[in-house]
């Protein structure tokens, strides 16, 4: 297993307090009555350099400064999915090292095939804040008409959680499960039909009385061009609901006012009143995203932060816990 040297180089301690100090001005700080949960699609999160300092012909770019890096963002979220987790999970166990010994992964096998990109799906947890349930599963299409189900690119990974209570706190935990994806890039034809299938499987799921099935919460990169466009319609017209907040938030750091992206999403269900089905959970209204690119390897283009960190955003999403 890759592991970083005994110190941390001062100049990467520098790096990463600075960038810590950036976080805990746009997220909330945790506390006893709330649950910060998040997404962030590491691009090709698999190998990392066993480096400081990857120079111009180092391969893959993503060094042990770069994992640190990732982990001052992470550590102000309770639980975060992570997307393009790759086949070889080296950057995932320094990023958990990294974290400290509360914090805990789950992760999914890689859907096999060239669709699904040697990828596989993750959760990051700090279990000081929230624990398993005991739910975990992957989403797999039922046949239809005696035929099997063409099934997802990259198979939904979906995990129950509970809030950890404060000692002394008698109250039973908050349960939530949260389901992950990354939507099958490609013609907008081809991802709407995923879209669309993962939106009814999750309809369905909370319908079903007595089924693991209070308080969804879906999470992830879905490929979404915009809002209000057929991708968007599809993904929103099974009640799912996303936070207003999020609208205006850029998801990628290629993003500009004339190319702007909705690719990743955090979101649950609502009555057609508008009404959160949420259950000990209470949307706060803060949500966001977190711009790292004027933090980060100052020097290097995006292209280049883009292999060592990622080319999208985390987004970050707070609620109120009963």
């Amino acid at each position: 297993m890759p592991t970083g040297p005994p110190a941390t180089p001062d100049q990467v301690v520098a790096q990463v307090e600075a960038l810590r100090a950036q976080v805990r001005a746009a997220v909330p700080p945790r506390t006893d009555d709330n649950l910060l949960i998040g997404t962030w699609n590491l691009r090709a999160f698999g190998d990392v350099s066993p480096t400081w300092a990857a120079g111009p012909r180092t391969s893959p770019k993503r060094d042990w400064t770069a994992v640190a890096l990732v982990a001052a963002v992470v550590e102000q979220l309770d639980v975060v999915a992570l997307q393009e987790v790759r086949r070889s999970t080296g950057a995932l166990r320094v990023l958990r090292s990294r974290l400290g010994p509360t914090w805990r992964v789950l992760a999914s096998d890689v859907t096999e095939g060239s669709a699904g990109n040697g990828e596989r799906l993750a959760f990051l947890y700090d279990s000081s804040r929230v624990e398993p349930s005991g739910l975990v599963g992957e989403i797999v299409l039922p046949p239809v008409a005696g035929r099997a189900a063409d099934q997802f690119a990259r198979t939904p990974y979906a995990v129950g959680f509970e809030r950890v209570r404060a000692a002394g706190d008698a109250r039973e935990p908050v349960s939530f499960v949260l389901t992950t994806v990354h939507v099958l890039w490609g013609t907008p034809a081809a991802r709407v039909v995923e879209i669309e299938q993962f939106a009814q499987w999750m309809r369905r799921w909370a319908d079903r009385e007595d089924d693991w099935s209070s308080n969804l919460l879906v999470l992830g990169d879905f490929n979404l061009d915009r809002l209000g466009n057929p991708l968007y319609e599809a993904f929103v017209s099974t009640g799912l609901w996303a936070p207003s907040e999020l609208d205006q938030v850029p998801r990628t750091i290629f993003d500009d006012d004339n190319d702007r992206h909705f690719y990743d999403q955090v979101a649950w269900f609502s009555e057609p009143t508008g009404a959160s089905l949420l259950e000990g959970l209470t949307y706060t209204r803060r949500a966001g995203g977190f711009d790292f690119l004027p933090h980060v390897f100052p020097g290097l283009s995006r292209t280049e932060v883009s292999w060592r960190v990622s080319d999208h955003y985390p987004l970050w999403v707070e609620f109120a816990v009963a």
